[in-house]
């Protein structure tokens, strides 16, 4: 069972950046489709992005397009989420996943998250 670890979560300012890492244990990682899903308080589960393992294809929603930008680094068993143009709505915990969506709640097998806070 490939199990994932999130960080790099903080409190920023709109406007700031982050990047937030996910570092993945096991040797099939590289052939995983990898997303990045966030839960904002009080709210639902969230896709934000994905990464197809074959040819790099990026796939963002709506709400972040242009100001996030996901990539993996297979060497280092790392996805990571690059966040630029912060919002205050972006405030979450953001995990990441290799379970495609619909999300419906947490799994079981998710990792902890990382917490992002948007606020001035």
């Amino acid at each position: 069972e490939v199990e994932f670890l999130e960080s790099g979560g903080d409190t920023v300012q709109p406007g700031g950046s982050l990047t937030l890492s996910c570092a993945a244990s096991g040797s099939v990682f590289s052939y995983y489709w990898m997303y990045w899903v966030r839960q904002a308080p009080g709210k639902g589960l969230e896709w934000v992005s994905t990464f197809r393992p074959n040819g790099g294809i990026a796939e963002y929603a709506d709400s972040v397009k242009g100001r996030f930008t996901i990539s993996r680094d297979n060497a280092k068993n790392t996805v990571y989420l690059q966040m630029n143009s912060l919002k205050p709505e972006d405030t979450a915990v953001y995990y990441c996943v290799k379970d495609p969506p619909p999300y419906s709640a947490v799994g079981r097998h998710w990792g902890q998250g990382t917490q992002v806070t948007v606020s001035s």
